[in-house]
């Protein structure tokens, strides 16, 4: 991480990182996207032990590199609860058709 001078500076690092992160948060949309195809009923998209199995590993992760876990938990799990909004609709489309 680079040790910035300004606070444009700042904003300049966050931006090439939301250049990297946007991709890869594309890429896991299209495997939840997958996922849909596999889940037999519209209640099976919520995996309350999957999300719990994320959220521990990912505070194990946060721990490794020196962030909060807790801070890293919070943004996961908010961006679980996106996913889930977006696998319910695709759910909804694979199984019950477009506009159902």
């Amino acid at each position: 991480m680079t040790d910035c001078n300004s606070l444009a500076e700042v904003r300049e690092h966050i931006n090439l990182l939301d250049a990297r992160i946007v991709p890869l948060l594309a890429e896991r949309a299209g495997y939840v996207r997958q996922a849909a195809r596999f889940k037999q009923t519209k209640n099976a998209v919520v995996d309350t032990a999957r999300i719990e199995q994320i959220a521990l590993r990912v505070r194990h992760l946060a721990n490794e590199e020196g962030v909060d876990p807790d801070l890293m938990e919070h943004i996961y799990r908010s961006m679980i609860d996106a996913y889930i909004v977006f696998e319910a609709k695709e759910w909804t489309s694979l199984h019950e058709g477009p506009g159902a």
